[in-house]
């Protein structure tokens, strides 16, 4: 599958669909959904990061059981908006991971998505550390998402 924008991937998505945002960590993947009207991006959870075609297989059965049909994926640029190692890598595994599933993908800049999750969570749940790591990875890839539909939203009405 190829790579698309977010603008063109939400023009392309069949009415009724949802996307599933991925964020794409170290051990673990943070997964979020939208809603069928792509208003709303919520936590889904997580896959834990081994071979590909055990994540594509996962990311397959969400995609089938809650109705998605494209993929977006965090993609890591530097602090300058330059594509360094770390979104070379992301956008490899998400180029993989289209042709792995057979979904479209569109990446989008994640910077600093985990430390704003870490520092509401902190702020507003009061959580530990223990239970904030179990859930900033979906919460990141929430956060990712809802920032890819709020740029998109008013090029779709």
């Amino acid at each position: 599958m190829a790579v698309f924008n977010m603008t063109d991937l939400r023009a392309a998505l069949p009415r009724g669909q949802r996307l599933i945002g991925l964020d794409p960590g170290a051990r673990i993947i943070g997964v979020a959904l939208t809603d069928v009207s792509l208003m709303l991006a919520s936590p889904y959870g997580s896959v834990k990061r081994g071979k590909l075609s055990a994540i594509a297989a996962e990311i397959m059965a969400i995609a089938r059981r809650e109705g998605a049909g494209g993929l977006v994926v965090g993609l890591p640029l530097s602090m300058d908006g330059s594509l360094g190692p770390a979104a070379q890598a992301a956008r490899d595994w998400a180029m993989a991971l289209s042709d792995a599933t057979g979904l479209p993908v569109a990446l989008w800049d994640e910077r600093l998505s985990s430390a704003a999750v870490n520092r509401a969570m902190i702020r507003e749940a009061d959580l530990t550390r223990k239970k904030r790591a179990a859930a900033v990875d979906a919460a990141a890839a929430a956060y990712t998402l809802q920032g890819a539909l709020d740029a998109t939203r008013m090029l779709n009405i």
